[in-house]
C-alpha cells in the first residue's frame, strides 16, 4: 500500500526521516494500514516507545487516539509492548490513554496482562488524572469516548 513511509519511519524509530516525511506534507498523517488491523504511525511511534515520534506526530495534526480494527488506540499498543515512555508522552499531551477497545479492555488492563508494573503503575495514576479533568471539564465520566480526536481539550487545559 502506497503512503505507508510514516508508519515504516514509526516503527524503526527514525525522527529524521518521520520529519523529512511530515514536512513534505506529502503523506497523510492519520492513514490506516489496512495489512496491519488499520494501524497507524501513532501507533507504531507507541509500540517502539518512540516518544519523540509521538510528539511530532501529534504536532502535525496525527489523532492520538485513533483506533485500529479491534479498537486498540495508540495506548493500548504502548501498554502490550510496555513503553512507559510513549504513555508518558500521549498523556502529556491530553490524549486520552484510558480508553477501551471492542472487548472493553482498557491500556491499563492490558499492562496487567503482561505484567507491565511501571505501566500499571502509571496508567492507575493517570486514569484518576483524567477522571478530573473530565470532571473539570463537564465530560461525562462514563462515557468511553469523551474526548473527540479533533477537539481542542485533547491538546490543552492539562
Amino acid at each position: 500500500m502506497a503512503g505507508l513511509e510514516l508508519h515504516e519511519a514509526a516503527a524503526v524509530s527514525d525522527y529524521d526521516m518521520l520529519e523529512e516525511y511530515l514536512r513534505s506534507g506529502k503523506f497523510d498523517v492519520n492513514l490506516k494500514d489496512e495489512d496491519w488491523h488499520n494501524m497507524t504511525a501513532m501507533h507504531w511511534a507507541s509500540a517502539k516507545g518512540f516518544g519523540e515520534g509521538i510528539r511530532l506526530l501529534l504536532e502535525h495534526g496525527a489523532k492520538g487516539s485513533s483506533r485500529t480494527d479491534t479498537g486498540w488506540t495508540p495506548a493500548h499498543c504502548a501498554a502490550e509492548t510496555g513503553k512507559l515512555t510513549s504513555l508518558r508522552a500521549l498523556h502529556n499531551a491530553n490524549v486520552p490513554i484510558d480508553r477501551k477497545d471492542k472487548y472493553g479492555d482498557t491500556p491499563l488492563r492490558i499492562a496487567t496482562i503482561y505484567n507491565h508494573k511501571d505501566c500499571m503503575k502509571y496508567l492507575k495514576q493517570a486514569e484518576v488524572e483524567q477522571k478530573e479533568r473530565r470532571a473539570r471539564l463537564g465530560i461525562d465520566e462514563n462515557s468511553d469516548d469523551d474526548y473527540d480526536d479533533d477537539d481542542e481539550r485533547c491538546r490543552s487545559d492539562k
